[in-house]
């Protein structure tokens, strides 16, 4: 088979050493005799799974012990419904930056009193606002660090007044992150973390309980807490797959290293659009995203959009199609896409700019 080169949104690319890994315990879990889709979670094999879960994202994000890691279902969807009922007493705020960022407020809207603090729709989410105060008497103020759609990033962490909660579905363990700056970090795992069917969340553990309401036992974070993530089965076979992906981000000498590998993919592409006649970059170059690279042809060019996409296909380049509410092209350049994926793009690219000169 030809050579392909996997640019999804998500489900993500996921390193090959968490896939052979996984591949093996579904055959044989830990030397039980039992696949891992068959395991108890109270076995001692599993409950060690869990424990090296959470101390790899305790040590590759170096997570202070002010914070719990707690693995959950439902998707990050899910967290924005969880979020609301767990820190939202009286009023909060939100950064409008896209789709996802929307959907997290409006699901806060339908707890309590939230406003959006500042949006960039007026520009299709191109870029990330910033000539705005935060108050000093919200709950929280809530920001989505990457936007998936429109390829916008947030790229530092925020000095913020107060607390601070944050969906790094698509850019966690990408860069270094100060986990001490966040009351609470969530996201999806289906991204750079692992596949689809679980979510991490990074909780500073004495913001709970500050709530007047009643939370659901199920959707307040200190029962996950308390019980280790498993108050219920957890999705056993996700988070073995997400343990073997922070385990791949450890031998590569940790999130330090894979920034830098990050850094050159996103240059590298960002570089060949820059400079390629045929193409232009979509969201604004400081608030460019190193995880998802959103494109379109350039004015005059449209026309050879499909031409394009057809083409790249038949180069062996898979998922660089736009969001269906944009179009256009995005190149998802996750942790385990490589240097030598992204090199291919740009030959396709620089190649198809040649058949059109």
């Amino acid at each position: 088979m030809a050579k392909v080169h996997v640019f999804n949104a998500g489900p993500c690319l996921l390193p090959q050493a968490a896939i052979d890994a996984s591949i093996e315990a579904l055959k044989d879990f830990k030397g039980t005799g039992v696949s891992l889709l068959s395991i108890s979670h109270r076995t001692k094999e599993w409950e060690s799974v869990m424990d090296e879960c959470r101390s790899l994202w305790k040590e590759l994000l170096n997570i202070p012990d002010t914070h719990e890691v707690v693995f959950l279902g439902g998707g990050a969807s899910l967290q924005f419904l969880y979020v609301a009922m767990n820190f939202l007493e009286k009023k909060a705020a939100y950064l409008d930056t896209g789709v996802w960022a929307h959907k997290a407020l409006k699901e806060a809207q339908g707890i309590g009193e939230a406003y959006a603090l500042a949006c960039s729709k007026d520009k299709n989410y191109s870029y990330i606002p910033k000539d705005y105060e935060i108050p000093s008497d919200l709950d929280y103020f809530h920001i989505t660090t990457n936007n998936t759609i429109y390829g916008t990033e947030i790229k530092e962490d925020m000095a913020c007044p107060v607390p601070l909660i944050a969906d790094m579905s698509s850019d966690i363990l990408s860069r270094p992150v100060d986990v001490s700056k966040y009351t609470m970090i969530y996201g999806g795992a289906q991204k750079n973390a692992g596949p689809a069917g679980v979510i991490f969340a990074i909780i500073r553990k004495d913001a709970l309980g500050k709530v007047s309401r009643y939370i659901p036992t199920m959707l307040d974070y200190r029962t996950h807490i308390d019980k280790e993530s498993m108050f219920n089965t957890p999705p056993v076979f996700s988070i073995f797959v997400m343990n073997e992906t922070l385990k791949w981000v450890k031998s590569m000498g940790g999130v330090e290293a894979v920034h830098k590998l990050n850094l050159k993919k996103a240059e590298t592409i960002y570089n060949e659009i820059d400079r390629n006649s045929l193409f232009v970059g979509t969201a604004a170059k400081e608030d460019r995203s190193i995880m998802n690279v959103c494109f379109v042809m350039a004015p005059g060019h449209e026309d050879l959009q499909d031409e394009f996409m057809a083409y790249a296909k038949s180069q062996g380049m898979i998922g660089i199609k736009g969001h269906r509410s944009v179009g256009g092209f995005r190149a998802s350049i996750y942790n385990a896409c490589t240097q030598e994926d992204v090199e291919a793009l740009v030959a396709c690219m620089q190649e198809f700019e040649k058949l059109h000169k």
